[in-house]
């Protein structure tokens, strides 16, 4: 099956089960609730649109995704998938997907690799920060990072606290789509000094031949 053949199957059953208005709170409880890994993660969009590929996808795609050494991939059909949600309504256009190494791997192995990307506008916490007040809460203790940030006397940035999917795109990473892309994070280092693994960084403006199909949500 081609890849625009697999997209279209995978995009309507998207657009007939995944919902188009997302409310934080209630999608955090409904993570929290289905016994996820994800409900205490900040950025819970992305974490909620994983979810809800792994909910309706299968078994259209084998969840989760094959693994290159200690690096997965969200999803498989006939090649490797991840999931990502992008807010559209930012000064950024890029988006951070999956390991470098990996990806070239993959791409070596099936010739592609695919990207499922929600985009939809966000809507941000007041300014007394109410949403992270009630999700700090439900979290009970405060998290490493959120105590780091404390010491360090770093402001608290705005939580995401809504989100109006707009699209769902399917993207081809191939050798030449790594060409035109950037990388994430290869100067950083781990809390232990050792080297972050480097990512692949898509620019959504440089993507005209890689964005194969997409559904819309009105």
């Amino acid at each position: 099956m081609s890849f625009e053949e697999t997209s279209k199957r995978l995009g309507r059953k998207l657009q007939e089960s995944v919902p188009k208005e997302w409310d934080g709170r209630k999608a955090i409880l409904e993570l929290k609730e289905a016994g996820t890994k994800y409900w205490k993660q900040m950025e819970w969009i992305g974490f909620y649109f994983q979810y809800l590929c792994e909910t309706h996808l299968p078994p259209h795609m084998t969840v989760p995704g094959p693994r290159y050494g200690n690096v997965g991939f969200d999803g498989l059909c006939d090649i490797a998938w991840d999931f990502k949600a992008h807010a559209i309504n930012t000064s950024s256009h890029q988006v951070i997907v999956n390991d470098s190494a990996a990806i070239a791997e993959a791409i070596k192995d099936d010739g592609a690799v695919g990207v499922i990307l929600a985009l939809g506008e966000v809507v941000y916490n007041d300014d007394e920060r109410t949403f992270k007040a009630w999700h700090d809460e439900l979290k009970g203790d405060k998290s490493k990072y959120e105590i780091e940030r404390i010491r360090r006397g770093a402001w608290s940035r705005l939580r995401k606290v809504f989100f109006d999917l707009k699209q769902i795109s399917f993207i081809r990473i191939t050798d030449d789509t790594l060409v035109k892309c950037g990388s994430f994070q290869g100067d950083f280092r781990n809390a232990d000094g050792s080297p972050r693994r480097e990512k692949v960084l898509l620019d959504l403006e440089k993507l005209e031949e890689d964005l194969i199909y997409f559904v819309e949500f009105d």
